[in-house]
């Protein structure tokens, strides 16, 4: 019985974490514009994500533009595209490899090898996306801090941690869970 609850909770933890990779993915609040002024009265804001650049004006008025050329993006940002597209098609193979190991083991109760190969591929393959997706997402929080705090920098160009870093972040642990738990469950 606690078998089959820690494959369930492993599957749940698993496909929330592919949703909210796909979602860290696509948003485009990866940095955002920060104001380190003394200005109160703030007009419009900045959102850079890996696909377009987003400007919002009085909260009213939302433009965004995707990058014109993929040549003339920082090699950074391309990695980091690269990084959440494999990371996006690898989390969806391994929760389809998670239902086929969950599935397998309902039908058959005796053929733990079959079970157990599946099992672990999608613990192997959760643990692989959730760090996949842990580097793009650390290593732009990284840069951000580094960036705020850098008195080089001037004050327009300073952003902050927009909403997919954070996203990004949960579902990373999610992932990095789900692998784990199947992987515990394999060696038991």
């Amino acid at each position: 019985m606690a078998c089959c609850v820690l494959q369930i909770t492993g599957l749940i933890l698993g496909g929330v974490g592919m949703v909210g990779t796909l979602a860290a993915t696509a948003m485009p609040q990866w940095r955002v514009s920060a104001y380190v002024d003394g200005n109160i009265v703030v007009f419009e804001s900045i959102w850079e994500g890996l696909w377009m650049d987003c400007v919002s004006q009085l909260g009213i008025r939302l433009q965004c533009k995707f990058y014109d050329s993929m040549l003339a993006l920082p090699p950074p940002l391309e990695a980091f595209r690269a990084l959440m597209c494999v990371a996006v098609g690898l989390s969806v193979l391994s929760f389809l490899l998670a239902i086929v190991g969950v599935k397998y083991t309902q039908r058959t109760e005796e053929g733990s090898q079959g079970t157990s190969i599946f099992i672990l591929a999608a613990g192997v393959a959760f643990l692989l996306t959730g760090t996949l997706v842990l580097i793009p997402v650390s290593w732009t929080g990284g840069s951000i801090v580094r960036d705020f705090y850098d008195p080089e920098v001037p004050a327009p160009l300073k952003r902050e941690l927009g909403a997919a870093l954070y996203v990004g972040w949960g579902s990373a642990a999610l992932l990095l869970a789900a692998g784990a738990a199947y992987c515990h469950l394999w060696c038991r």
